[in-house]
């Protein structure tokens, strides 16, 4: 068996891409807190796929349990995607250090944390692939969500860095940046339709970018060029806008 590790396995965005995963022929650990959860979600993909699917609890800010939690899985997974993702609220963030410091602990620290411990073992075996969604709000700050935006920037560069460490060794790293997507982290939000993606959109991008060793992956691909134009705009006019 073939098992691919989906952490942060309960957003939508992970759910649709274990779907996507095991539709494909790959059993799969899903790994998220409060895991029982995710129980009937796993029976159904078991059901239509036939695939071993097994859940694991994962706090990913519970650094000191993260070298337990990968020793526990039985069979050592040939791929790990991360799916964990926390918006927070900006402006409570600006006030409240402590919503800051779960926006960075959970979309950098926490990841990071795990991911240095998957990558030493796929190293010394010399296979594997790391996948990590990070997000465009990465590629510039904006004021509506730059703590947020921090972390992902932070995530992209320790990704690329992780891609040049682990490139000798076989073990492909990519970086995904999602646009808008429509999930329960963004249902609230006024989202424009043409350049918002589905879960199941995302998902079929990861697992085709994925296969073709793809190093970084903008989902929807127009957010390449959209974000292009964006760091295009100098500081001077970029920080009295409001995009």
């Amino acid at each position: 068996m073939s098992y691919i590790l989906i952490i942060g396995a309960k957003s939508d965005i992970a759910k649709a891409t274990a779907r996507e995963y095991a539709k494909h022929g790959y059993d799969l650990y899903l790994a998220a807190r409060n895991v029982s959860e995710l129980d009937e979600f796993a029976n159904d993909i078991t059901v239509r796929t036939q695939r071993t699917v097994k859940t694991v609890e994962l706090n990913i800010l519970d650094y000191q349990s993260h070298q337990s939690f990968y020793e526990q899985l039985q069979e050592k997974p040939l791929g790990v995607i991360s799916a964990i993702g926390y918006l927070g609220e900006q402006k409570k963030a600006q006030s409240d250090f402590n919503e800051a410091k779960t926006i960075m602990d959970t979309n950098y620290i926490g990841i990071v944390s795990l991911f240095n411990i998957i990558a030493n073992d796929f190293e010394e075996r010399k296979s594997g692939f790391i996948v990590g969604i990070s997000s465009v709000a990465g590629d510039r700050g904006r004021k509506s969500n730059y703590i947020y935006g921090s972390a992902k920037a932070a995530f992209t560069a320790y990704l690329s860095g992780l891609r040049n460490r682990l490139y000798e060794a076989n073990v492909h790293v990519m970086t995904v940046k999602p646009g808008f997507v429509l999930t329960k982290m963004t249902q609230e939000m006024d989202l424009p339709e043409k350049l918002t993606a589905q879960p199941e959109d995302v998902a079929l991008d990861i697992y085709n970018a994925q296969q073709k060793n793809k190093n970084v992956l903008y989902t929807k691909w127009i957010w390449k060029w959209i974000m292009l134009i964006i760091n295009a705009i100098p500081e001077w006019k970029f920080k009295s806008m409001s995009i």
